[in-house]
Parts: C-alpha cells; sequence; structure tokens
C-alpha cells in the first residue's frame, strides 16, 4: 500500500476522532470553560491533521488558508485548556482571544502572501536575484518562527500543569492530567521542533506518514485516557455547589472523617495555619498525622473543594472581610491586610478577593464603611 494512501487513512481517522470527541465534550461540559476550550482544542487538532506537513510543502491555497491559520492558533487554546482544566478559579479574558488572533494572522499572513510571494520569485517569475533570496529567507525566519510560537505556548502549559500538580484534590484528575498534556505537549513539541529543522526541505511521505500514525495514536490514547475518568471530575458542572456539598458529605461521613474535618477546621480557625509561608497540603497531613492522600480526598470529597490553594483563599478572604469591615482598622493598608491573611503579595490577593465577593478590597470596604 503507498504511503500516501496510510497517511490519508491516518489522518482521516484521527479527524474523525476529534471530531467525535469534540461534538461529545460539547454537548456534555459546554457549559463549563474546561470543556468549551477541550471541544475548541478538539477541533483546532482535526485542523492540524488535516494540514500537518513535515518540512517546507508547496503554498497553501486561498481555501486552506484559513485552516491551517487554525490549526497553528491550537497551541494558543492548548495553554488555555490546561489553564483551565487544572485551575478551576481560571477565567478567559480579553487579551487571550487577542493572543490567539494574533497567532492566526501571522499563520495566515504566510500562508496568503509571505510563502506564495517566496515561491514565486524562487522561480523568478516575478522576483530575481537578490529580491527572491530576501523573500525566501523571510518566508523560513517566518516559518520557524512559527513553529517557536507553538514550542513557547507547549512550554507554558506543561509549566501550568506541574506548578498546579500539589494543589489539585481531584483524585480521577489527578490520574491522567499529566498524560493528557505530557502525550500532546511530546508530540506537539517533536512536531515543531522538526518543522524547524527540516525547514527549507521539500515535504517528505514517510515523515509525514509517521506523523500522521504518531498524532492518530496520541489522540487515540488521550481519548481511552478520558474515557476511563468521570467526566464531572476534570469538568465540574457544578463548581459552585461547595456549601451543599459540605452539608450533605457532613452528614454521611464516617465518625473517623467527622473528627478529622473537626481538627482540620480548628488548624484553620483556631491556629489560623492558612497564614503561614509556603503551606502546603503535605504540612497539613503531617500536622493532622495522616496520609496526604486521605486528606487530599477528605477535603475534595467531604468538604467539595476541587483545589487546595481554592479551600486556603477561602478562609484568607474571610479574615481579610472581617479586617476591611472593621472600623477601627479603617487605616490600616489593604497590602497589610493581604499579607497578615497569608497572601505573599497584592496582585493574587485582588484577584482572590474579587472572584469570592464580585468587588475588589477597597470597593469592599467602602461598602461596608457607607453601611455602617
Amino acid at each position: 500500500m503507498p504511503l500516501a494512501t496510510i497517511d490519508i487513512a491516518f489522518r482521516a481517522a484521527t479527524v474523525a476522532l476529534l471530531l467525535v470527541l469534540a461534538v461529545s465534550l460539547y454537548r456534555g461540559f459546554g457549559t463549563v470553560l474546561a470543556g468549551r476550550l477541550a471541544a475548541a482544542f478538539a477541533v483546532g487538532s482535526a485542523a492540524h491533521a488535516v494540514t500537518s506537513s513535515i518540512g517546507t510543502a508547496s503554498p497553501a491555497s486561498g481555501a486552506f488558508a484559513p485552516v491551517i491559520a487554525l490549526a497553528t492558533g491550537n497551541v494558543v487554546v492548548f495553554w488555555l485548556f490546561a489553564r483551565a482544566l487544572f485551575g478551576d478559579e481560571f477565567r478567559l479574558r480579553w487579551w487571550h482571544g487577542l493572543i490567539w488572533i494574533a497567532v492566526v494572522v501571522l499563520s495566515l499572513a504566510n500562508c496568503l502572501f509571505i510563502a506564495p510571494a517566496a515561491m514565486t520569485g524562487s522561480k523568478g517569475t516575478t522576483f530575481v536575484g537578490e529580491g527572491a533570496v530576501a523573500i525566501f529567507s523571510t518566508m523560513r525566519i517566518l516559518f520557524v518562527a512559527i513553529n517557536v510560537i507553538a514550542l513557547g505556548f507547549i512550554a507554558l502549559a506543561v509549566a501550568q500543569t506541574i506548578a498546579s500538580w500539589s494543589a489539585d484534590l481531584v483524585e480521577g484528575r489527578r490520574r491522567v492530567r499529566v498524560f493528557i498534556v505530557s502525550a500532546a505537549a511530546l508530540y506537539g513539541g517533536l512536531n515543531a521542533v522538526l518543522q524547524i529543522v527540516l525547514s527549507g526541505h521539500g515535504a517528505s511521505e514517510l515523515a509525514n506518514t509517521l506523523n500522521s500514525a504518531a498524532l492518530a495514536a496520541v489522540v487515540g490514547s488521550i481519548a481511552i485516557a478520558m474515557m476511563r475518568v468521570d467526566g464531572a471530575d476534570l469538568f465540574p458542572v457544578a463548581p459552585e455547589s461547595k456549601v451543599d456539598a459540605t452539608e450533605t458529605a457532613a452528614a454521611e461521613s464516617s465518625a473517623a472523617d467527622q473528627k478529622l474535618i473537626d481538627a482540620l477546621m480548628r488548624l484553620m480557625s483556631d491556629e489560623r495555619i492558612y497564614r503561614h509561608d509556603n503551606i502546603t497540603i503535605g504540612t497539613l497531613a503531617t500536622r493532622l498525622a495522616i496520609p496526604e492522600y486521605r486528606l487530599r480526598r477528605l477535603i475534595n470529597q467531604r468538604l467539595g473543594y476541587r483545589n487546595f490553594n481554592v479551600f486556603l483563599n477561602e478562609h484568607r478572604i474571610a479574615e481579610a472581610k472581617a479586617a476591611l469591615a472593621d472600623p477601627s482598622q479603617a487605616e490600616v493598608p489593604v497590602i497589610t491586610i493581604a499579607m497578615d491573611a497569608g497572601f505573599q503579595s497584592l496582585g493574587p490577593f485582588n484577584r482572590a478577593f474579587k472572584a469570592i465577593t464580585g468587588v475588589t478590597p477597597t470597593e469592599y470596604r467602602r461598602l461596608k464603611a457607607s453601611a455602617a
């Protein structure tokens, strides 16, 4: 069987699986940011499966160029997906969209204008001599730059996964998070490196067939891994239900678990352990004399939290709210209140405070003063 036929078969199977996955994710978890980004990432990956080519191929047609641009912009979606999947407090901002648009426009400009001009010039039909060399060099530089950008966003996604690993309380998500991101990052990283190394060379049938086979294997493995995990672990349908979950779980918890919950809450309310520098879930587990995995399960399943930092921040914000509403502390700087509560700087405090209360600390203090 010709390599080109095998290549097409792998691409078709991958695209079909990705589109089915995108529809399933959107229908099941479209109300959750991580679910929507996962669906978008699957669609962008399907575009990559259609357009990926190792080495420099001929210029794309006008109709094909948007698909290539969509595939290129998918590295930004991958980064945002990793942030949303492993950071329940993550929210999209307007500048995230601008970054995606910038990468897509750069790829589109390369497909529609720079690459065709370079190819035309290299054949001597429009440009000759130094002009042709300059345009062809520009095309190669831009081609390499696009793949360097892809490597950058892949690195950001991996860094996000590593940074948030210790704070993740959801056991199912902890089991698959490294595999999903690592598999996608490994394929994307190797693809980008090969593109950079082989830029300026013609596309190879063998290289493209192996690339398509690797992509099909990665997509299939990720799909299987996601099927083995409860979807609610990866994409919380009702992330605001911590209070109800706490009440229900407390009623159903065993006596031993309830005793541990009481001891944990004493550490938080009486000792205010959340104020300590670099407090970790391991520190709390040591204080409670229980394994770390058991404390993760306790906070997640009994108290309804999915992220350890969110658990800590709610206690910190509760203390800060009391201080901001206290008339005797009206002259105390906001940053002092933030650091007394356990925050290391003002930026994270402001973001966490607004996420919980809907207003900034300064606005909260003013509202309380007006109501007094």
